[in-house]
């Protein structure tokens, strides 16, 4: 073969390499997108395929390979329990989506439980030992004061999503979003709310806030990286996951008699500080039993109170 025909064979050839030719849609050496098979998009980081017919937690595998906790409570209190209540959400139908975000099932099952259990240990709160997976649009809804979503960098609400959270806050109910970063993700979080809330901004959450003065005092908006990144700290290694998200955030909603309606906790997952507590001791003392445990039993105890 000439040089000047194994030049021209590789150029013929790039387009293809870099994933722009026929056949090559997700590009040579790149992992294939995944889809959900339910409709809700695009599989990204930490996400997991989940039924929609499967209603709590607890009837999803745990992907920690450790076993989650397990508790009762008297038959009589069943109901009068906190619940741990994950949102289910679709991404945007048809993209653009952002490469690597993750998605509502992210962090599931084991930090719903793992928070539930350790709420109970450490408040004189009953928790629900299953927790609960809904739908915006779910007529149970009314049911759960307190809701979570995680990866909100990918949250798309629709129309009826909207009006239904809009109505369930103002009626009193919260809404906390955890383990997004970077300015990307949050822009995408703040449409969506713009949805709900056309006429209501974020503000940034002071210290002073009675919030971080409740079970804990929590002094400083500590970063809680994901367990990968939190190990490797430990020698130096860098907590946040993208260049442009390495201040935490925590910026909330209020309604017109000033209680907190909705609370996102940006650039930091809080999540696997719940979720990986168990995987390395370093990680637990200095991410879960620090910064994630501490300030998920406040932000709970706050607003189950208020």
């Amino acid at each position: 073969m000439t040089r000047t025909f194994a030049s021209l064979l590789f150029l013929m050839l790039l387009p293809a390499l870099l994933g722009q030719g026929p056949g090559f849609g997700q590009g040579f050496g790149r992992r294939p997108i995944r889809m959900d098979p339910y409709g809700g998009g695009p599989l990204g980081g930490g996400e997991i395929v989940v039924d929609p017919a499967i209603k709590t937690a607890r009837e999803v595998a745990t992907r920690t390979g450790l076993e989650m906790p397990v508790w009762t409570n008297p038959p009589a209190f069943t109901k009068d329990v906190f619940t741990f209540c994950r949102v289910r959400y679709d991404k945007r139908p048809n993209g653009p989506w952002i490469p690597r975000t993750g998605g509502w099932s992210t962090d599931l099952p084991d930090s719903d439980i793992n928070l539930s259990f350790r709420l109970q240990q450490m408040t004189s709160m009953r928790t629900d030992t299953d927790g609960r997976i809904i739908r915006l649009t779910d007529p149970e809804l009314v049911n759960y004061p307190y809701l979570s979503a995680s990866a909100p960098g990918a949250l798309y609400l629709t129309d009826a999503e909207a009006a239904s959270l809009r109505k369930h806050l103002l009626n009193g109910g919260f809404f906390l979003l955890d383990d997004f970063w970077g300015e990307d993700e949050w822009a995408v979080c703040e449409e969506m709310f713009k949805k709900v809330f056309p006429e209501r901004h974020f503000f940034e959450l002071p210290l002073s806030h009675p919030l971080y003065h409740g079970v804990f005092e929590i002094k400083a908006k500590y970063q809680c990286a994901n367990v990968r990144r939190g190990i490797a700290s430990e020698h130096g290694g860098e907590t946040w996951e993208k260049p442009d998200a390495k201040e935490v955030h925590h910026r909330g909603i209020e309604d017109d008699h000033g209680r907190l309606m909705v609370l996102t906790l940006h650039n930091t997952d809080t999540g696997d500080g719940w979720e990986r507590e168990g995987e390395s001791d370093y990680y637990f003392h200095n991410f879960s039993e620090k910064i994630a445990y501490p300030l998920g039993v406040n932000i709970i105890y706050y607003v189950m109170t208020h």
